[in-house]
């Protein structure tokens, strides 16, 4: 990994930073960006209520510039449950509709510690569920062919929000993308997996700062076992949409990653893993544009068209190929 981009995530890895201290001066950071940001794409602002009628829900639609498919992409952003909005993601949201040549729908979802666990589970549900029953109703959504499409805690609110689906009986979406997802509840030492001590400090993400993520979003540790707080915990892991699910080598999250793909393939789900090497969490979305962010931008592409299966991008074990 490069010198410089060592030494920077060495910094945002301190262990100075509490996010349950931070976490509004960090919004301000990231709202001050994103006002520049923003103004340079083209978007249209939509909303939906919330079933009980207390708040707007937020959408921003994304057009590609030449459009490929009806297929459409409904994506849930990251941020530990507790950062990030439609403005923050808008660079990439427009990023990922016209690599895909599919219109892309945003979602801002409620945020903890203001509105704790299910607040934003519901939000992202009450939407998911919405299209997919009314755009199948209208004729408008052939095949059901919504595909969602998270990072971090969004893929985590994805995962649930497929689990949620089956559990109801309800119509669940023909894809999910998962990247970098939390599937587990705790990343500490009663986590089971490597990659959080492995990868606990001085990549980005630090199981410090990811346990603080979820204590704000669910401080009840017994009520964060749900498997709609933590998807691993599920009893039942079939029927679920099939699924690209995309790790990082130095991410503390990558092996319950792994094992949630694991899991549900083993449950007779069609699954593709790919993990990518030299990698921190959240890579696709950072700042640095390495041939390894376009190659994952191309291996999304080739999952959304089904021409996945058999492509020179893995190995045996579903990893990226070293060049």
């Amino acid at each position: 990994m490069n010198i410089i981009v060592r030494f920077l995530l060495k910094i945002i890895s301190s262990p100075k930073i509490n996010m349950r201290e931070w976490y509004k001066r960090i919004r301000r950071i990231q709202e001050f960006f994103a006002l520049s940001v923003k103004n340079r794409y083209e978007f249209l602002d939509w909303h939906i209520y919330a079933e009980d009628g207390s708040h707007e829900i937020p959408i921003r639609v994304f057009q590609p510039d030449v459009k490929r498919s009806n297929e459409l992409l409904l994506f849930i952003h990251g941020g530990g449950w507790v950062l990030g909005n439609v403005d923050t993601y808008t660079k990439d949201c427009s990023k990922l509709s016209n690599r895909t040549g599919r219109t892309v729908l945003s979602v801002d979802y409620s945020k903890a510690p203001e509105h704790p666990f299910p607040a934003g589970f519901n939000d992202v549900y009450q939407v998911t569920d919405r299209l997919l029953t009314d755009l199948k109703t209208t004729g408008l959504l052939e095949g059901n062919e919504l595909t969602l499409v998270g990072n971090s805690a969004g893929a985590n609110l994805v995962a649930a929000v497929s689990l949620r689906l089956r559990d109801e009986g309800k119509t669940i979406p023909t894809k999910q993308i998962l990247i970098n997802p939390v599937t587990y509840w705790a990343h500490d030492e009663r986590s089971p997996f490597k990659s959080v001590c492995e990868n606990a400090t001085d990549y980005g993400l630090t199981a410090k700062k990811m346990q603080e993520y979820m204590d704000m979003y669910e401080p009840d540790i017994g009520a964060r076992q749900s498997p709609y707080v933590a998807p691993l915990m599920t009893q039942d892991f079939s029927k679920q949409p099939a699924s690209l699910i995309i790790i990082s080598e130095f991410d503390p999250l990558r092996d319950e990653g792994l094992m949630y793909g694991e899991l549900l393939e083993e449950a007779g789900n069609s699954v593709e893993i790919f993990e990518a090497t030299q990698t921190v969490h959240n890579y696709i979305f950072g700042p640095l544009n390495h041939k390894i962010v376009e190659d994952s931008y191309d291996l999304i592409e080739r999952f959304l068209d089904n021409h996945l299966k058999g492509s020179d991008a893995y190995d045996e074990t579903g990893s990226s190929k070293p060049e």
